[in-house]
């Protein structure tokens, strides 16, 4: 394909929230701009399921993003989607999470309670920053009584204004730890969230790209629903994590920010030694990196060359040690 733009190769976008358009209450540089001049629908869709489509759509809207709550997608709605095709219209559910986990369940049709003192049929666990240890407690002994346990993400982390901090995953995994049980999880990486955001969009999978900044949720849940994805370097993953990356989380384009969906997009292409992404020109040479760009060629082009000849060098058998001394010599490695 040619160098042109990103958002003109596609009719819709799912973009990622923590890390890619915020980080806590502040938004990432140049991201309010660059999606609001898109010319076609974002969805924006998150795993961190502790607020309603309507307290994130206010949030956006807050940081200047035109956009509404039928453009928020969370790992909740997605989640309370997979069990009300399994249990019978208004079955009673246990919500634990913010309240995005009970909005999820009613706009689903089912009936969601916040105690176990009564038989519940399933329970939904999500992130919210009030969760207990009598809400852990409350889980544990519902699942342990048979009741079906989904989670809407097993995110180790969550990346706030202030650092990281524990994510749902952290709480799922002190559930399972007690219920000696594990959950049906439908948020990234699995396809679920990606699924119902092509369908809020309205387009097939192959016309929409996915945008994010963690490779084993944004990166990974994209390619196993067959959607392009594009990993934006300002959130928890860097350029040498990409050129470590196994393939299934691998991303079909880097951005530096989000400010370049709107420039041509060259594309590294494999050459005769290595690889060349416009006027940068990148190959291996045993545990060294060989760079050959002109002066006003952007850093992302050897970036992108570079995590090409990488991958390439991993394909092909190349050791660890190898592969990680070549990654630490990328641009912004260190």
């Amino acid at each position: 394909m040619t160098d042109t733009a990103l958002q003109e190769r596609y009719r819709g976008f799912v973009c990622d929230l923590d890390g890619v358009v915020y980080r806590g209450p502040t938004a990432v540089p140049h991201a309010v701009a660059a999606l609001n001049n898109l010319p076609a629908a974002v969805v924006y869709a998150t795993n961190n399921a502790s607020r309603t489509p309507q307290e994130v759509a206010d949030h956006l809207v807050g940081l200047g993003l035109h956009t509404g709550p039928q453009w928020v997608v969370n790992s909740s709605m997605a989640a309370a989607d997979v069990l009300a095709c399994e249990l019978a219209a208004g079955a009673t559910v246990l919500a634990i999470g913010g309240p995005g986990v009970a909005a999820a369940l009613t706009g689903a049709g089912l009936h969601s309670v916040f105690d176990s003192d009564q038989p519940v049929a399933a329970v939904l666990q999500g992130y919210g920053t009030t969760v207990t240890a009598g809400d852990l407690a409350q889980a544990a002994y519902a699942i342990q009584r048979g009741a079906r346990w989904v989670a809407t993400n097993d995110d180790l982390t969550l990346p706030t204004d202030r650092g990281i901090a524990p994510g749902n995953g952290a709480l799922v995994a002190a559930v399972a730890a007690a219920a000696g049980a594990r959950p049906r999880v439908t948020g990234k990486p699995h396809p679920p969230l990606y699924l119902m955001s092509a369908r809020v969009l309205d387009q097939p999978l192959e016309r929409v790209l996915a945008i994010g900044d963690r490779l084993e949720t944004d990166i990974a849940g994209a390619v196993t629903a067959g959607m392009d994805s594009a990993l934006v370097l300002t959130g928890v993953h860097r350029a040498t994590d990409a050129a470590l990356a196994p393939p299934e989380q691998r991303p079909r384009y880097v951005l530096g920010d989000l400010r370049d969906l709107a420039l041509p997009y060259a594309e590294p292409l494999p050459t005769d030694d290595g690889f060349r992404c416009a006027g940068t020109r990148i190959r291996v040479d045993g545990a060294q990196l060989r760079v050959d760009a002109s002066p006003e060629s952007p850093p992302i082009e050897a970036v992108r060359a570079g995590i090409a000849a990488i991958w390439a060098a991993a394909d092909h058998g190349a050791g660890e040690d190898r592969l990680r001394a070549l990654a630490s010599q990328l641009p912004g490695a260190s």
